[in-house]
């Protein structure tokens, strides 16, 4: 039931979970955080003929954005979310802005966007809209900011510094003016984690706050220095940073990115708080639930190479193992021209298969499993045949010109016929083949994306992305029981923008496994637990720590199995069937749990890593020894409560102290899950 705008100021209004509080156009609060004297505008848009009113290169302090005047204001119950919309109006342009705020009862975060309508009689032009901004959260001196590196096999690799040592001190009293410097994370190109994970984290005395920007576009976040205090700007696609500028007639209108803040007590609360969000957010499906484990064939195993006489005895062997899915990984299309600038008709190979693929994927069904296939969409080679079908309209293109982007075109789901082509290739492979799993990869970054129809090259990326997303949901519509992974060389797409739509998030293709471990601990702050996939790759020559070591650091996401099963003694597969059968026993605590960090968060060289899980009858810690680490044991911050070892059964022991556990791990490589009562 929606509630009829307000016109009248309202003075202070207090709304949500978190106690956002607004003095229209300003926001003066977000729970223990702001200050009315330091407040910001609601939002901040910057036009071509407006600019900033204080120039550095900030997305604070528009010029937009300190004429705005309120309008009124309406709210909203949708489902299990409360909406509350504040409407602006610029006096000069006759921009009209509709701030959106997004919360659900019980959740301290806030899930924030902005609409903006030209209601003049010029047509303007848009280089930024800021999707959520606060101000006069704390001085400098008291904060801590954070934010995580990502990387082509080395995600998810948090930092956390001072605030004041990335923001120096200029004694602002002397000059009587702000800084005009930042610091400021954003995605560049089509990957929207290929630099940084679209979020971050502020610290301090009065608690935490992290936040997640939601889009697999173009994407920035800043934090700087205002009024003696620290504000935050969380925005989608820039001209600066992303080229996107989009021109709206009048009457045009666009809606910004939507962002997203969780408030806790410390880092780790936050990120608590913002995994509980992330359950919200999502579209329901039955694999949240059921957490499946999953063979895939291609992690230090196929590697893109299989044939029905390599994946028989594999699939046997995973069924042995106790797994529930296997997927068929990269090649399975291959008739030996090489693959990589060929593909986009995504047809099975009859070189590899003399049978047929659908006798290989009738023995992954009569062993139990559901069969999978990968899969890269959004691609073409050069040298398909598909490259020539469809129009050029349905490539990305830059003055004319189709990008071309390591031998592959990029399609562009705006057009109908990429579409198309898309619904009939998923549609056949469902159908036809009986596939249950997809695993969507993505592996090129063309640029900024396409000026095809478009004002821009981010802005036609921008829409393309969005097409995407309205793809995906199409392909989930049509087929309730399929689940399909997120992938882009591993998890240089980590974004909730395709994860409230996909079920799984590839969190990387590291192949060593001594490197995985703070990969997965880093994850479980982008990701929530039962969406990140995690691969576990035990190989016949490892010794009985070194599986027991992989198939820990799986235990507490998703198990994506690999490794040449069918080769190893029966001791080994005895081992690799323990810990699968350990994760079926708390996969369901892993569906509703929130994750800790007893070390902290790792470093990419620590020698100890433990990530923990808060499930609801127990915690679970995995530890990790690794590289030279001389001490065969390291005291853990732990609630001195029962508990146990439960994989591997004589790979690990603790003992009980004051201060918490003194876990042992006799060899290095070496790792063990404990579990440790409620």
């Amino acid at each position: 039931m929606a509630e009829a705008p307000s016109a009248a100021a309202p003075g202070t209004l207090a709304w949500g979970p978190l106690r956002i509080s607004l003095d229209p156009p300003r926001l003066t609060g977000l729970g223990a955080w702001g200050s009315a004297d330091a407040a910001l505008p609601l939002a901040e848009v910057v036009l071509t003929g407006s600019g900033s009113e204080w120039s550095g290169g900030r997305y604070a302090d528009s010029a937009v954005g300190a004429r705005l005047r309120y309008c009124g204001h309406s709210s909203r119950v949708d489902g299990p979310w409360q909406v509350l919309t504040v409407e602006l109006a610029d006096p000069v342009t006759g921009l009209a802005v509709s701030v959106h705020f997004q919360a659900a009862d019980g959740v301290p975060v806030v899930r924030s966007w902005v609409g903006v309508r030209n209601a003049g009689d010029s047509p303007v032009a848009v280089e930024a809209v800021g999707s959520f901004v606060v101000s006069g959260l704390a001085g400098l001196d008291a904060l801590e900011l954070w934010w995580a590196e990502n990387d082509w096999l080395a995600e998810c690799r948090w930092q956390r510094r001072p605030l004041r040592e990335l923001l120096v001190d200029v004694n602002r009293s002397a000059h009587q003016h702000d800084p005009r410097g930042r610091f400021a994370i954003s995605s560049q190109g089509t990957w929207s984690s290929g630099r940084y994970l679209p979020m971050g984290a502020l610290s301090g005395a009065s608690g935490a706050l992290v936040w997640q920007v939601e889009s697999s576009a173009g994407w920035l976040w800043e934090v700087g220095e205002r009024a003696s205090a620290a504000y935050l700007a969380l925005l989608g696609p820039t001209d600066r940073e992303h080229q996107w500028r989009r021109v709206l007639p009048p009457g045009a209108a666009f809606s910004s990115v939507p962002a997203a803040v969780a408030v806790g007590a410390d880092f780790t609360g936050a990120v608590g708080e913002l995994t509980r969000y992330r359950r919200l957010l999502r579209r329901p499906h039955p694999d949240h639930q059921r957490l499946p484990v999953i063979f895939n064939d291609y992690m230090n195993t196929l590697m893109g190479d299989p044939t029905t006489a390599k994946l028989l005895p594999l699939i046997d062997a995973a069924a042995e193992a106790g797994a529930e899915t296997f997927v068929i990984d990269a090649g399975w299309y291959d008739d030996g021209d090489g693959w990589w600038d060929s593909v986009g008709e995504w047809r099975p190979s009859t070189l590899r298969f003399p049978d047929g693929l659908g006798a290989v994927l009738d023995r992954i069904r009569a062993r139990g499993m559901t069969p999978g296939l990968w899969l890269e969409p959004e691609v073409v080679g050069v040298r398909s045949p598909v490259a020539a079908e469809l129009p050029a309209d349905a490539f990305f293109q830059r003055d004319g010109i189709r990008v071309v982007e390591h031998g592959r075109y990029h399609l562009d789901l705006r057009h109908p016929a990429a579409v198309k082509h898309l619904d009939q290739v998923v549609d056949r492979l469902v159908t036809e083949l009986g596939i249950g799993y997809l695993k969507l990869d993505y592996n090129i970054s063309p640029g900024p994306g396409t000026d095809v129809n478009a004002a821009s090259a981010g802005d036609g990326l921008l829409e393309h992305n969005r097409a995407h997303l309205d793809w995906l949901a199409s392909i989930v519509d049509r087929h309730p029981g399929l689940t399909v992974e997120n992938c882009a060389s591993g998890g240089l797409r980590m974004d909730y923008a395709l994860l409230a739509l996909l079920q799984l998030q590839s969190t990387s293709d590291q192949q060593d496994p001594l490197r995985y471990p703070p990969i997965a601990a880093g994850a479980a702050a982008a990701v929530t637990p039962e969406q990140a996939a995690v691969w576990a790759y035990p190989q016949p020559e490892m010794s009985a720590g070194e599986i027991a070591f992989t198939m820990c650091t799986a235990l507490l996401g998703r198990i994506h199995l690999s490794g040449h099963l069918d080769r190893m003694s029966p001791e080994q597969r005895a081992l690799v069937a323990e810990a699968v059968a350990v994760y079926k026993e708390i996969r369901a605590e892993i569906a509703t749990g929130v994750p800790f960090w007893p070390l902290g968060l790792p470093g990419w060289t620590d020698d100890w890593i433990a990530l923990g899980l808060h499930g609801q009858r127990a915690d679970y810690v995995v530890v990790w020894r690794r590289f030279g680490a001389a001490a065969d044991s390291i005291g853990l911050p732990l609630p001195d409560r029962p508990a146990a070892v439960r994989f591997p059964v004589h790979g690990g022991a603790f003992t009980q102290a004051g201060d918490g556990l003194r876990v042992t791990v006799p060899g290095a490589p070496g790792a063990c899950l404990i579990e440790i009562e409620r």
